[in-house]
């Protein structure tokens, strides 16, 4: 098997397999300090309870995703070290500072959080959960910094040894591909943190043994998941998505299947891709709107794979179209979704509604699906480039890694990683089974009659 193919599909396997972990994390960090806020500000004490739960869970993943997380690090060195020789003057920099300031803070209040409630107080414990938040999100924005300089390089030098240096380290972290590709990230986070809770929160209520508990999930968990879904999509898919179009566009050309050059091209809903004939076979498709997503009017036109060499055209076409319409359609699920159990909830008729709360429950893994999807989208789209217009995925592996190397250490990762599966879901079972301790009805302000207050004020 060809060796560069070999390392490309182990470090896919393993960051796939590692951002399972950080976006329940960062979307579950925000919702924490979410049960926290409410707790404080109303003197509720379910609220705290929850937290207590979904802080258990956290800690799970947090310690996945960095024991998955390592491993990613020396990859660069061991099977990408031409790609690490000659970028690490800049991505070293901003992967230096997730592990020395955002881990480190995000780990050390995780330890406070889980356990010192009892030695600090309300507002400390809350101050507490705020900053897990902070250090989790802090990392994942270095973490896109990284990325979004390989998909738009920006504030860098060509040295004589063909080694790039940073010129301003503000200008790194001030692109602006960064920062689009940051929000739309943390949505997704949220979206998949919100999802999960809410899929506990069914659980609970159709299994009749937690209601209460189950109800206060789904009220934050909807509320949250369908802001976060239309956010997903406008504003921040929109103008990520914009972006793309101006400086990615074979990359746009290859989500959407566009082989020809087209004015008012359509977006394709439904088709196969046929790189023979290089055309979309049984296309669903809207006049226009691809050209209107992507430069504001449907008179625009939207270059095709026929503008650009073809060394220049994504490499796994068909893998890239079929990622992105996967995230598309899912992303409009979601939002649907998470609309109409907006609605019941508004109603009050969410909790009895059997027929929305089975898709809420099964649709729990959906939302990783959908972030991995958008990943390999970003990833494969920049291709064939490990840094964009600069450096070629080609130039980039570790020649003298052989590929019996390569296969064998990426068969030892497969199985480690399936053990580590099963212990996550060993662990989060016996969480969700256990529960969240009695959650009980808030109860009714007591009613005073007149009669009573007199004779209690005579007396």
């Amino acid at each position: 098997m060809d060796v560069l193919l070999l390392h490309r599909i182990h470090f896919a396997f393993t960051v796939t397999f590692h951002y399972l972990f950080p976006q329940l994390t960062m979307g579950l960090a925000l919702l924490i300090v979410v049960l926290k806020t409410l707790g404080l500000i109303r003197g509720d004490e379910r609220y705290s309870q929850a937290s207590r739960f979904w802080a258990r869970i956290l800690a799970i993943n947090f310690v996945l995703g960095v024991v998955t997380g390592i491993p990613m690090e020396f990859q660069f060195g061991t099977n990408w070290s031409e790609f690490a020789r000659r970028t690490g003057g800049v991505i070293g920099q901003p992967l230096a500072m997730e592990g020395v300031f955002s881990f480190f803070l995000e780990s050390t209040f995780l330890g406070l959080f889980l356990f010192g409630e009892k030695r600090l107080s309300r507002w400390q414990h809350w101050g507490a959960a705020f900053m897990v938040f902070v250090g989790s999100w802090i990392s994942g924005f270095f973490i896109v910094v990284t990325d979004a300089w390989m998909q738009h390089p920006v504030a860098y030098r060509l040295l004589p040894n063909g080694s790039f240096e940073v010129t301003s380290f503000w200008g790194l972290l001030l692109n602006p591909w960064a920062w689009l590709q940051y929000a739309h990230t943390m949505c997704g986070s949220v979206v998949t943190a919100a999802f999960v809770m809410s899929a506990v929160g069914a659980f609970y209520v159709l299994d009749k043994r937690r209601a209460e508990a189950g109800k206060l999930f789904l009220r934050v968990g909807i509320i949250a998941g369908l802001l976060s879904c239309i956010a997903q999509i406008f504003p921040t898919g929109d103008l990520h998505g914009r972006y793309v179009a101006r400086y990615q566009p074979a990359a746009i050309a290859g989500m959407e299947g566009l082989f020809r050059t087209q004015t008012g091209a359509p977006i394709v809903l439904l088709g196969q891709p046929d790189m023979e004939q290089q055309r979309i076979d049984n296309p669903l498709a809207v006049n226009d709107v691809l050209s209107f997503l992507a430069y504001g009017t449907t008179a625009a036109e939207v270059k095709g794979l026929d503008q650009f060499p073809r060394d220049q055209w994504p490499t796994t076409l068909p893998l890239l179209y079929y990622s992105y319409h996967i995230m598309a359609g899912l992303g409009t699920y979601f939002v649907l979704l998470m609309a109409i159990a907006a609605i019941l909830l508004w109603r009050g008729k969410l909790y009895s509604s059997g027929w929305i709360l089975w898709p809420i429950l099964l649709s729990f893994p959906l939302p990783y699906i959908a972030n991995t999807a958008g990943w390999m989208t970003a990833e494969i789209g920049r291709q064939p480039w490990v840094v964009y217009g600069l450096m070629r995925t080609a130039d980039g592996y570790s020649k003298y890694v052989s590929a019996g190397n390569s296969l064998f250490t990426l068969l030892g990762f497969m199985g480690i990683y399936s053990l580590l599966s099963v212990l996550w879901i060993v662990l989060v079972y016996r969480i969700i089974e256990s529960g969240p301790g009695a959650i009980q009805p808030r109860p009714a302000p007591l009613a005073v009659k007149p009669e009573s207050a007199r004779k209690a004020v005579t007396t």
